[in-house]
């Protein structure tokens, strides 16, 4: 009987201690389990800020931007608006503005001929525009003075243009589909046109980069 009674304990202590071990294993399987959640709560968590950091950091990138653009000239602005409208934009903005008023592209009166002076200052320009990384487009606008008909300096505005569009390609292999050419005449001076001082800032040509 004592010999019974002793298996007998030997057999709930056994099965006690399986239990024991058959619960830790579940304990274990718990905290590993609930480890592996809180790891994918993390990552959620991770992901879910940098979305929030990237869309932070893009809308300061768009708020800069549009500082750009309300800083930038009249001519410039005209310039991007009608080059998005055309499509020929890769990442729409512009890269620098480039303005050659009469002591730098000068035109004999009625004439549309470059001087040397002139030549040399529109070398220099392509050599800085081809040196661009990325593609680029150039406008390029004539501006005269307000001496003779609003007819008159839309066509000489325009010719200069035309002629400075002609020049890059010939001469500086610029390729005439990355270029455009527009005239403002008369109508955006940048100085009174009262002086001759004046005028000859007004008589000019902007070549606007874009990309």
């Amino acid at each position: 009987m004592k010999n019974g009674f002793r298996f007998l304990s030997l057999a709930v202590v056994g099965a006690a201690l399986s239990a024991c071990a058959t619960s830790s294993n579940v304990d274990q399987k718990i905290a590993e389990a609930q480890a592996q959640t809180n790891k994918k709560i993390e990552s959620v968590e991770g992901q879910i800020e940098d979305l929030q950091n990237k869309q932070k950091a893009t809308d300061a990138n768009l708020a800069q931007t549009n500082v750009r653009v309300e800083e930038l000239s009249k001519e410039a602005q005209d310039a991007l608006k009608r080059a998005k409208e055309a499509g020929v934009l890769a990442k729409g903005k512009v890269v620098f503005q480039q303005t050659f008023t009469e002591d730098r592209v000068r035109f004999k009166t009625n004439s549309y001929d470059l001087n040397k002076d002139s030549q040399v200052a529109l070398d220099d320009f392509a050599n800085k525009v081809k040196a661009l990384n990325e593609q680029y487009f150039i406008e390029i606008q004539g501006h005269t003075d307000d001496t003779g008909g609003g007819k008159y300096n839309d066509d000489l505005g325009q010719h200069r243009a035309d002629t400075v569009r002609r020049y890059l390609s010939r001469q500086d292999s610029v390729p005439l589909n990355r270029m455009s050419t527009i005239s403002y005449g008369d109508t955006l001076p940048v100085a009174p046109n009262k002086t001759k001082s004046g005028r000859a800032q007004n008589r000019r040509v902007v070549l606007v980069v874009l990309e």
